[in-house]
């Protein structure tokens, strides 16, 4: 439409306002660039490759471990629950994409591995996914991306430390910046 406004997207930093605690704005920061990576991934994987973000996820785990995953440790990995799990591997099933067999250590599980049409598929996916990844990265300098990603590794040992017993625990010391 010629000559029409953009149509501005609401995200969730638009709540911030200057009175909030810079930590808070840097949380909705990442949670913003978090979820627009992730919908732009989404609708790029549902466009080239007709597939959804869980099931490129439940290939990826599976082509880290050839030997395959019970279902259990499949969604262990993905965090989440066994009957979404079981409803992406059924269909992967049915596409030719995964082969799914008796444990042999447990009559009661499954193992799920991809078939060679499967890792064939995955690894065409992977590859374009990761030149999506530095297209959407690309407008840092290399520096900056090594730097967010040091600080952000800062942060991630921080939060295990806060995931320890609160006995364990010392409350952080609050920097100024």
């Amino acid at each position: 439409m010629v000559g029409a406004m953009p149509v501005l997207r609401r995200d969730l930093e638009s709540r911030v306002i200057d009175d909030h605690h810079q930590a808070l704005k840097l949380w909705l920061r990442l949670l913003s660039c978090t979820t627009r990576i992730e919908d732009l991934i989404r609708s790029r994987l549902r466009s080239e490759f007709a597939t959804t973000l869980p099931r490129f996820d439940l290939l990826a785990q599976l082509e880290r471990h050839a030997d395959g995953l019970t279902m259990g440790e499949l969604s262990q990995q993905l965090m989440v629950t066994g009957g979404n799990v079981t409803g992406i591997t059924d269909r992967l099933e049915g596409e030719g994409l995964v082969l799914r067999t008796p444990h042999p250590g447990d009559r009661r599980a499954y193992s799920v591995r991809l078939t060679p049409a499967g890792r064939r598929q995955f690894r065409r996916m992977a590859a374009t996914h990761e030149e999506w990844i530095v297209e959407l990265f690309s407008a840092w300098p290399e520096r900056d991306k090594r730097r967010v990603q040091e600080l952000l590794a800062t942060l991630k040992t921080h939060l295990a430390a806060c995931e320890a017993p609160a006995t364990t625990r010392r409350k952080p010391k609050e920097h100024s910046a």
